[in-house]
């Protein structure tokens, strides 16, 4: 990439930032925008708008990048109020059943299904893991007539795999089942087109690999099938008003809007889409097959050089199963935030005084690489490990 990129990101060289799958850094036009939207709030109270109309522009810049209509995408504040739109507002019978992966999920991903058991009477079904991947055969194999929903990362939360998404929804296909995507960990890093993919939903929000805050997200749903749902919240910005205004009310039938837009709820959190609109606008130009090449060109790297200092890299040496997440130790071996082996804590609090800012998940140490990071990143991960190695071994 542009060695101007990393230039947006005064935060790259305060430390070595590889936690993009936990938060990303804030690029300098995100903050601008964000701090024009506070300054005119405080100065003139705001133009809602002219807000709303920042809400449309960053709908139509997400749509774009994901190959969706407009309509087909809602707004959201998180990955997880996505997922639960979407699942508590199919029409689901006593019996039916969703399958999914939850070794491999994060658990909101995870509780929602559980919650919709008690109180719709469905089934959860359960897939493990096959060498840290989502299963294709194994999720087939659990599917039946009475599947109304699979649902699966795009990017595993641990190990951070790239899942075969295309091949699971055309299994959930051939049994009548939907496909519901958690994109929070590729969105922004991978190329993404939901029709290629053959999905039906999908969920993320934009402080992880879109460059941007807490608080703002995007649920896409195929336009076919958003038609036909009935939302399970419901407020004025889901209604057809036909051109009356917002607080319009009048008795008789609901119209709910066209696709996906029947989803939203309610006032938009206008900060969030102000610095989501600046950073769509600065990866839309940059390419996100560029920013996939590159991110995946340095995890690529770091792997390689890691397995050579003989660390446990998940996965092994770099193939199609890694994106732009190396994470190293024993996947499952431990809780959200340490591991069961006392050396990868021990490398983990080595990194960390070193100034390699990195998660643990799932028991592995995990580096997430963004647009903002260079070789020489991964060159002072590499020797900071192989300093580890060297006092461990003395």
């Amino acid at each position: 990439m542009n060695p101007g990129i990393r230039a947006l990101f005064p935060g790259a060289d305060e430390q070595v930032y590889l936690d993009l799958s936990a938060r990303a850094l804030i690029p300098e036009p995100v903050r601008a925008a964000v701090a024009d939207h506070m300054r005119n709030r405080m100065l003139r109270g705001g133009d809602k708008d002219a807000m709303r109309a920042t809400v449309d522009r960053t709908r139509s810049a997400f749509a774009a990048m994901i190959g969706a209509g407009p309509e087909e995408i809602a707004i959201t504040k998180n990955v997880s109020e996505g997922l639960n739109l979407f699942g508590a507002s199919l029409p689901w019978e006593a019996g039916d059943n969703v399958v999914l992966c939850p070794a491999l999920e994060h658990p909101n991903n995870i509780y929602l299904w559980h919650n919709l058991a008690q109180l719709k009477g469905i089934e959860v079904r359960s897939v493990a893991p096959v060498d840290g991947h989502v299963s294709v055969a194994a999720m087939g194999a659990a599917m039946d007539e009475r599947t109304r929903l699979v649902t699966i990362p795009s990017i595993s939360f641990a190990p951070g795999f790239i899942t075969d998404v295309e091949g699971i929804a055309a299994a959930a296909r051939s049994v009548g089942a939907l496909t519901l995507v958690d994109a929070a960990q590729s969105i922004g890093a991978m190329c993404t087109d939901v029709r290629d993919l053959g999905i039906d939903a999908l969920a993320v929000a934009t402080q992880k690999c879109l460059l941007a805050e807490y608080g703002f997200g995007f649920l896409y749903i195929r336009r076919e099938l958003a038609d036909t749902l009935v939302p399970i919240h419901l407020a004025r910005f889901g209604i057809d008003l036909d051109g009356a205004h917002e607080t319009a009310y009048s008795e008789g039938e609901l119209r709910y809007r066209s696709g996906a837009l029947r989803f939203d709820v309610g006032n938009y959190n206008y900060m969030g889409a102000a610095a989501v609109g600046a950073a769509l606008e600065l990866l839309n130009g940059w390419g996100i097959d560029r920013v996939e090449q590159f991110v995946r060109h340095l995890a690529a790297n770091m792997a390689d050089k890691l397995v050579d200092l003989g660390l446990p890299v998940v996965g092994g040496r770099p193939g199609p199963h890694l994106a732009h997440i190396v994470s190293v130790g024993q996947s499952g071996g431990g809780r959200h935030y340490t591991a069961d082996d006392p050396a990868m804590n021990s490398l983990h609090e080595h990194l960390g005084a070193a100034g390699i800012v990195h998660s643990i998940r799932s028991g592995a140490l995990r580096f997430s690489v963004g647009v903002y990071n260079d070789q020489a990143d991964i060159d002072r991960v590499v020797d900071a490990a192989r300093e580890w190695r060297g006092a461990e071994a003395a």
